[in-house]
């Protein structure tokens, strides 16, 4: 089966959701994290960016909005649950998961600011 190429405005969409994930990595490296994966995918779901920092683990969801509030109540119920099974993947394979500790975490990435990082979102 042949893949369909995206149309201009998924294209567009696609391109800006890789350019927030970028800026939001970099806003975590500031604040000393170490991006462990980006676009992490499962069949169960998909993590935007694997951080850690020490024994904490952040998986973190990205979204570019126009406000913070848009972002944060962007992330659904459904999205959080399959946030959460692709990290149980993700954690079931590294050999240090017994000490590791997993938060969940929102970074909204707003045109012309500094990108947002909301720790422990849910």
């Amino acid at each position: 089966m042949k893949a369909e190429r995206p149309d201009g405005r998924k294209l567009r969409a696609l391109k800006r959701g890789h350019l927030a994930e970028y800026r939001a990595a970099l806003c975590l490296i500031v604040k000393g994290y170490r991006i462990v994966a980006m676009r992490y995918r499962t069949k169960l779901g998909e993590i935007d960016i694997i951080a850690r920092r020490g024994d904490l683990i952040a998986c973190v969801e990205v979204k570019a909005r126009a406000s913070f509030d848009g972002a944060v109540f962007a992330v659904s119920d459904t999205a959080q649950r399959r946030i959460r099974a692709a990290s149980d993947v993700w954690l079931s394979r590294q050999a240090d998961f017994h000490c590791l500790s997993v938060r969940y975490d929102i970074v909204a990435v707003m045109p012309w600011r500094w990108p947002r990082h909301l720790p422990d979102a849910f």
